[in-house]
């Protein structure tokens, strides 16, 4: 077995495994980094990219036909084919020799294969080219991300279901599709592919997108439904059958009813990909979410020298969630090689901030879904004391320029003792380009009073900014 020594070793080539290998090296670090799948990982290939690559025709569609003049010359179906093609050039038809080479570009070495752990500071990596032995001077990186999860039901290997990777590698469209789940993944697959033809089921246990503010949930229900989804909420599946590999699925509900679709999509959650990395031999459970600090360390294992970055540490399972986690780990990295404290480097010293109370997420349904930090509920729980401001769109002239009849509303909380916000909540056309400004307002702990002199364009959407800060001062 070859063995070969490198200061850093990065377990994963995601967005967030190419972020750790890139701060690394800016630290003057040699960087080895391993992946056994395709180099730009999940969110590249079967999530972020070809999810948004496939959305972005449906929205663009449903936009148009918010205004007069241009509803007309909205004529016929969107072309699944056209939407396959331009999916298809997002993902660069599955070929990462572009992202592989920009490893090389930076100076570090990609080893092809599947990664384990073997002890302190060392991985073991099997390919068909046999193994090899990688030791670390400094550190290693776990950015090996999420796996889909599907609940243990009756007929589940028979149904075959699909997943979010077929979800959206897929290239032919069912005439019925179930969707299971009413987060993220669930109300944006009803929508991208009610939008290409299929008719949608989307069946919930609880309310939609509950993690953000009910109204958000409430909002999207109600435009899947206009655009033709069925949803059905409160309700839960127990059964499946699929007796013919090319039939039907038949769908057995815990109220009753009985359905039959073509294809059934599980979003239901995500599991770590933490059951074969080894984890055993560092005296920690495989299958498991890795626990960390502030830096992404991870705890329980001596020697600050193993990370977890992005998914696997469940912080927040969102890309630029796991980009930035992964900035912070590569100036860390760097400043214990060099020996340097910690709170001297620009990302460690804030490592706080943006992975507990002012995380971004956007939800590309239609109506759009944003939010950032707490909501009110979350908030009071926490033990603020807060005032939740709300505002519909339909004030902002620029909003009804946007869209005739613009649906929306606006939400933020205020930490009534220090007057900043602790969360905003955005739902409308178009309102997944305004949550960077709330981020920029909750992550800078900014006072409301100094929001005030943030003047917003006329006439754009964001003038609901405007309208946020003046029911507030009312």
């Amino acid at each position: 077995m070859r063995t070969e020594m490198y200061d850093v070793i990065v377990v994963g080539a995601g967005p967030v495994g190419q972020n750790v290998a890139e701060r690394s090296r800016a630290a003057g670090l040699s960087v080895a980094v391993v992946e056994r799948e395709l180099v730009g990982g999940e969110c590249s290939y079967w999530a972020c990219v070809p999810s948004k690559a496939l959305l972005r025709p449906v929205i663009a569609i449903a936009d148009a036909r918010r205004v007069d003049g241009a509803r007309a010359a909205v004529t016929g179906r969107i072309s699944a084919d056209d939407v396959f093609a331009r999916r298809n050039r997002y993902v660069t038809d599955y070929d990462d020799s572009g992202q592989a080479d920009w490893i090389g570009s930076i100076g570090a070495d990609l080893v092809r294969g599947n990664g384990r752990l073997d002890g302190e500071r060392r991985v073991a990596v099997s390919s068909s080219d046999g193994e090899r032995l990688l030791t670390a001077r400094h550190a290693v990186a776990l950015c090996t991300g999420s796996n889909a999860v599907l609940p243990d039901l009756p007929g589940m290997a028979e149904a075959r279901p699909w997943t979010n990777r077929t979800a959206t590698d897929s290239v032919t469209v069912p005439d019925r599709l179930v969707v299971v789940g009413g987060g993220g993944v669930g109300v944006e697959m009803a929508t991208a592919w009610q939008g290409l033809g299929s008719m949608v089921t989307l069946l919930a246990r609880g309310p939609l997108l509950r993690r953000m503010e009910p109204f958000a949930g409430e909002m999207v229900a109600e435009g899947l439904k206009e655009a033709g989804v069925d949803v059905r909420i409160g309700v839960s599946v127990t059964e499946l059958r699929r007796p013919d590999p090319s039939g039907p699925v038949g769908i057995s509900l815990d109220d009753g009813t009985q359905l039959e679709a073509d294809e059934i999509l599980f979003a239901t959650g995500r599991s770590p990909r933490t059951e074969d990395l080894g984890l055993e031999t560092v005296g920690l459970s495989p299958g498991s979410w890795l626990d960390v600090d502030d830096t992404c360390t991870v705890r329980g294992v001596d020697g600050d020298w193993l990370y977890a970055v992005g998914d696997i540490n469940h912080h927040a399972l969102l890309t630029h969630q796991g980009k930035y986690q992964a900035r912070i780990v590569g100036d860390t990295i760097g400043a214990r090689a060099a020996r340097q404290p910690l709170d001297t480097e620009p990302w460690g010293a804030h490592a706080v901030t943006a992975d507990h109370h002012a995380v971004p997420q956007i939800f590309f349904c239609d109506p759009e879904a944003a939010a950032v930090g707490l909501s009110s509920a979350q908030a009071e729980q926490a033990g603020y004391r807060v005032r939740a401001v709300d505002v519909r769109f339909n004030e902002a002239q620029g909003a009804n320029l946007y869209a005739d009849g613009y649906q929306g509303r606006a939400r933020m909380v205020v930490d009534l003792d220090r007057e900043t916000l602790l969360g905003v909540t955005f739902v409308g056309p178009g309102v997944s380009e305004l949550l960077h400004s709330a981020t920029v307002a909750v992550a800078g702990e900014v006072p409301v009073p100094r929001l005030w002199h943030a003047v917003s364009c006329f006439p754009t959407i964001s003038e609901v900014w405007f309208f946020l800060l003046k029911a507030y001062r009312s």
